[in-house]
C-alpha cells in the first residue's frame, strides 16, 4: 500500500502512530464520536469514517463524511467533516492546525468534483471560550471558515456557522 509507504517513513512519526496507520487505524480527535453522534442525532447518515480524499499522488484523510436527504431534493446535502478538540495549550496552533486542513481539504474536493461542503467541527466549550477571541473570530471571518459547534456531553449540534 502506498499510504503506508509515504507515511510509515515520515521521521515525525512516533513508532505507537506508525503501527495505527500500518494497521489501518488512523488517529482519531478526543470528541470524534460524540461529534459522530451529533450529526447522527440530527439526522445525518455518517457515510465514511474516515472520509478518503485521493488526487494523483496524495491521499488525505478527513474525519467523517455524511449526507441528508431533503424530500425537495433529489440528491441531497454532502459534508466533509474535520474535528478538532481545541485542547492545546495554543489556541491559536490549533486554529494554524484546522485552516491548513481546510485549505489543503478544499482545492482537492473541488478538483475532484465532489459534491461535499467541508466543516470543522468543535465543542460548544471551544466555541465559547477559544473563539470568542477577537484575534480568532478575525482569522474565522476572514477565511469564512464554517463550523459545526457541538454539546459533547448531550451530542447534539449546537450551531451551524457557515
Amino acid at each position: 500500500m502506498i499510504v503506508t509507504r509515504i507515511f510509515t517513513h515520515s521521521p515525525c512519526l512516533t513508532p505507537r502512530l506508525s503501527q495505527l496507520i500500518i494497521f489501518g487505524m488512523i488517529a482519531k480527535d478526543i470528541i470524534h464520536d460524540a461529534v459522530k453522534n451529533a450529526l447522527i442525532k440530527d439526522g445525518w447518515t455518517i457515510t465514511d469514517d474516515p472520509f478518503t480524499i485521493r488526487y494523483r499522488d496524495a491521499t488525505l484523510f478527513a474525519d467523517l463524511a455524511a449526507e441528508r436527504t431533503i424530500a425537495a431534493e433529489k440528491a441531497g446535502r454532502k459534508i466533509v467533516v474535520e474535528i478538532k478538540s481545541f485542547l492545546s495549550r495554543s489556541p491559536m496552533q490549533d486554529l494554524k492546525i484546522a485552516l491548513g486542513q481546510y485549505q489543503l481539504y478544499v482545492p482537492l474536493l473541488k478538483k475532484l468534483a465532489l459534491e461535499h461542503k467541508l466543516y470543522i467541527a468543535i465543542s460548544d466549550t471551544a466555541y465559547s471560550e477559544v473563539f470568542q477571541r477577537p484575534s480568532i473570530q478575525l482569522v474565522v471571518q476572514e477565511y469564512e471558515l464554517p463550523l459545526i459547534v457541538v454539546n459533547i456531553e448531550t451530542e447534539e449540534i449546537k450551531a451551524w456557522i457557515n
